[in-house]
């Protein structure tokens, strides 16, 4: 299978900023371990401002464009040596892509960065990407890695879109709140329902939230690709997956012809 995983920031840091070595150490074992049994990886990855705020020991994530992308910079860099530190004790290669909405809307563009990813696929490298948040502005931006990946995830038409985050699924109410919320473990379309009940963004250090995963279900459902929501804090769960058992909140992408 062509997998693309996209984990946020609230499964690699700590509300301090500083990375969750458990979670991290934890995820990257599992990927690895994906990857040798055959099946390509294409890893989606949040944290760089979030690293960024920690590595320059700030109170909180920054407000300001040029503070945000000085976090963004420096964050990047920890992210990727981590990345690379650990998929090299399992002996494997990973890459850096960064990218801005125009690289995904401009034909060319587009075309150039489907066949740089084709190729280190074919290379046997793993592509860590995320948004080139030190340059990217608001009429340049994708907005948010949710949409990133779904984006990544049919450029390559990839068969799944795993999103990771730090809820178990959809369910049919905020969980926290409500004890009487139920789990969603299959989706054929989202309604409006589902939408309105979706809140508002993520943690203080991310700009996620079940809204922008919603929002990349429906451009995975779109274009034929399965999506999955499932709980970061259990990255074994991915075994369960790949072996056809239930786990988290599928939702069925509407095959094309």
């Amino acid at each position: 299978m062509r997998i693309v995983v996209k984990v946020g920031t609230s499964t690699l840091t700590h509300a301090s900023g500083r990375m969750n070595i458990r979670h991290v150490e934890s995820l990257v074992k599992v990927l690895s371990d994906i990857k040798n049994a055959g099946h390509e990886i294409m890893l989606v990855s949040s944290g760089a401002i979030g690293m960024g705020v920690g590595k320059l020991n700030l109170t909180r994530r920054p407000s300001d464009m040029p503070t945000k992308q000085a976090a963004a910079a420096v964050g990047q860099c920890e992210l990727m040596y981590v990345y690379d530190k650990l998929f090299s004790e399992y002996n494997h290669t990973v890459a850096q892509i960064l990218l801005t909405g125009e690289d995904l809307r401009e034909p060319e563009r587009h075309e150039n960065f489907v066949n740089t990813l084709q190729r280190l696929l074919e290379l046997g490298v793993l592509p860590v990407l995320n948004e080139n948040d030190t340059i990217s502005t608001d009429e340049i931006a994708v907005g948010d890695n949710d949409t990133l990946g779904a984006l990544v995830a049919v450029s390559v038409k990839a068969d799944l879109l795993i999103v990771l985050t730090d809820i178990d699924g959809l369910y049919t109410a905020d969980p926290r709140r409500d004890p009487d919320a139920r789990l969603i473990p299959v989706v054929e379309a989202i309604t409006s329902e589902m939408l309105e009940g979706a809140g508002g963004g993520g943690s203080e250090l991310a700009t996620g939230g079940m809204a922008t995963k919603l929002s990349a279900a429906a451009i995975c459902m779109e274009r034929g690709t399965d999506m999955l929501i499932l709980n970061s804090a259990r990255p074994e769960l991915l075994y369960d997956v790949l072996d056809g058992k239930p786990a988290g909140t599928l939702f069925i992408g509407r095959k094309q012809a």
